[in-house]
């Protein structure tokens, strides 16, 4: 029997489209934006080359370049999602490319407030580092989250700090650890961002990692499986020594998707259980599934199994 922790969730997880779906209505479209932000460990504060898995040019849709003002990526967002996907019912602009608080307050509030102004544009998602907010920051978005949906959604990767290390991340977790709870002691919706199968991480490591997060008051998760990218260092380790990274097949990782979903804090919004990277980025063939068929098999596993989002959690 599913644990309902969910109102109204048709899903055995609480899943982003059904809390949209209750919230407004219907289908709620994120918009990517490439405000042209960098991030500290490649502008040379505090290191260079950036993440060693990281060039957010192959997640980037064909429209969204720091060329163009925010207001064009909108406008040429929402003509790129109508002719090629669903029809949504509004859309939130995702500031996704690099560190996007990483910027004197004055440049945030006039580009989240040109975000804001779009007359389809519902609300804003902020994707940002723990170690690139600061007091200041969380409350103006604190202030502007009591008048539009908002969520800052801040990357953590891991939970280790060795494997932080390892990927050139940068920060440690404890500084991840702060920021979230000072996010949401503000009432700011708070998201998180897990890889899986970062190296030298274990099954049992990676799981460590979900019940720590699982003890933060996050609102919101999404989990991406490692996918290598052209160019990056991590894509040139392998290659040197391909032991040294794991992949996941497609079955196993949903298999493990899974588990770490039966751990999960059940409260928790889940946005995505995998990723997807333009193919001529991506280092090795992708599992030839769209992401919503990805969906419909992860969703299968876990009824066929009687599984559900936290049916083993220890909160």
């Amino acid at each position: 029997m599913k644990d309902r922790r969910f109102s109204g969730s048709s899903k055995r997880y609480n899943s982003m489209a059904d809390y949209f779906r209750i919230k407004y209505g219907g289908r709620i479209q994120k918009l990517a934006i490439d405000a042209g932000f960098t991030c500290p460990n490649r502008d040379g504060s505090k290191g260079e080359g950036g993440c060693t898995y990281c060039d957010n040019n192959a997640f980037n849709p064909s429209y969204c370049t720091p060329e163009k003002s925010v207001s064009q990526q909108i406008s040429e967002g929402i003509d790129f999602h109508r002719t090629r996907y669903r029809r949504a019912i509004g859309y939130l602009a995702y500031f996704q490319a690099y560190s996007n608080t990483y910027a004197p307050l004055e440049k945030l509030k006039a580009l989240f407030s040109e975000a804001l102004s779009h007359p389809e544009i519902l609300g804003l998602a902020i994707g940002t580092r723990p170690d690139c907010m600061n007091d200041q920051i969380l409350e103006y978005l604190s202030k502007l989250s009591r008048e539009n949906y908002l969520i800052v959604e801040y990357g953590i990767e891991t939970c280790h700090n060795k494997t932080l290390k390892i990927i050139n991340r940068g920060h440690d977790f404890e500084i991840t650890a702060e920021m979230i709870k000072k996010s949401s002691s503000l009432k700011i919706r708070t998201g998180g961002h897990l890889i899986i199968g970062l190296p030298g991480e274990t099954k049992a490591d990676i799981l460590e990692s979900i019940r720590i997060v699982s003890g933060l008051p996050l609102n919101t998760i999404k989990f991406h499986q490692l996918q290598l990218i052209r160019g990056t260092k991590m894509a040139g380790d392998y290659m040197k020594n391909p032991g040294s990274i794991r992949l996941f097949e497609l079955d196993e990782y949903l298999e493990f998707i899974t588990e770490i979903i039966c751990v999960l804090n059940p409260d928790f919004i889940v946005e995505r259980i995998a990723g997807e990277v333009s193919p001529e980025y991506n280092l090795f063939p992708s599992w030839g599934l769209r992401y919503d068929q990805i969906l419909v098999k992860f969703e299968k596993m876990l009824e066929e199994n009687d599984l559900w989002q936290g049916k083993f959690y220890q909160g």
